[in-house]
């Protein structure tokens, strides 16, 4: 690659000890490259199989979205560009963890409505948080938002969803974790998360549970109790 082109970010998350997002990490360790990130609801397995799939390349730079959907997109592979590359990056690493608790509410028997209540109300976390960070809440509705969540919170084969039903099912982190050759990402994001939502003022009940069962601070069947008794308010 030419010195000085541009970069694009397949990474989702927040990164630990610095709190920063994925395109921060990259302008920290690449000062004035032009980048933006690649992500959306996509299972690697089925990308490389050829099944059909949809992303996004967010990026601030209309030019670097245009080229890269450009050399990127298939026949099978449909690519969007999207001007709000914080709002893309707070729906790629918040979709892990609610995708946990998502998993322990089937695990631990509560039910489907439990789960889609609460992937509702993860859901407008990631939406606040974004605007917190400088996004937009509107990014939420796409595919780097409720698209990446609705497969992750949804699928078997999600990581982040497994390791929540096994935790439902009484399981303990650390085993769940031990008996794995892949990253949960979300177990890792989930305080990062939380701690950059607290510094930018944003409320995240859903992923703080997460965080704190995570911690051993609190048991899953507290952290439902305390989800469920939150002050009642309009929506």
């Amino acid at each position: 690659m030419p010195e000085g082109g541009p970069l694009l970010c397949c990474a989702k998350g927040i990164e630990a000890g610095t709190l920063a997002l994925p395109l921060e990490v990259l302008a920290a360790e690449r000062p004035g490259r032009p980048a933006g990130i690649l992500t959306g609801p996509n299972f690697a397995h089925e990308v490389a199989a050829g099944l059909p799939a949809a992303a996004v390349v967010a990026a601030d730079s209309g030019k670097l979205r245009a080229d890269s959907v450009a050399a990127l997109a298939g026949k099978n592979f449909r690519l969007y560009g999207n001007d709000d590359p914080v709002g893309a990056q707070v729906g790629g690493a918040a979709k892990n963890v609610v995708a946990i608790a998502a998993g322990a509410v089937i695990g631990a028997g509560l039910g489907e409505n439990a789960r889609a209540a609460l992937v509702t109300r993860g859901l407008a976390e990631l939406g606040r948080l974004a605007v917190a960070l400088g996004g937009r809440a509107d990014t939420v509705a796409g595919l780097s938002g409720i698209g990446d969540l609705f497969l992750t919170c949804t699928s078997p084969a999600s990581r982040n969803f497994s390791f929540g039903l096994a935790l439902g099912r009484g399981e303990l982190p650390a085993d769940i974790l031990a008996g794995r050759d892949a990253v949960t990402e979300g177990v890792a994001t989930a305080p990062a998360l939380v701690a950059r939502a607290l510094r930018a003022g944003a409320t995240v009940p859903v992923c703080a549970a997460v965080a704190a069962v995570l911690g051993g601070r609190i048991t899953l069947a507290q952290a439902m109790a305390a989800l469920l008794a939150r002050p009642l308010r309009d929506e």
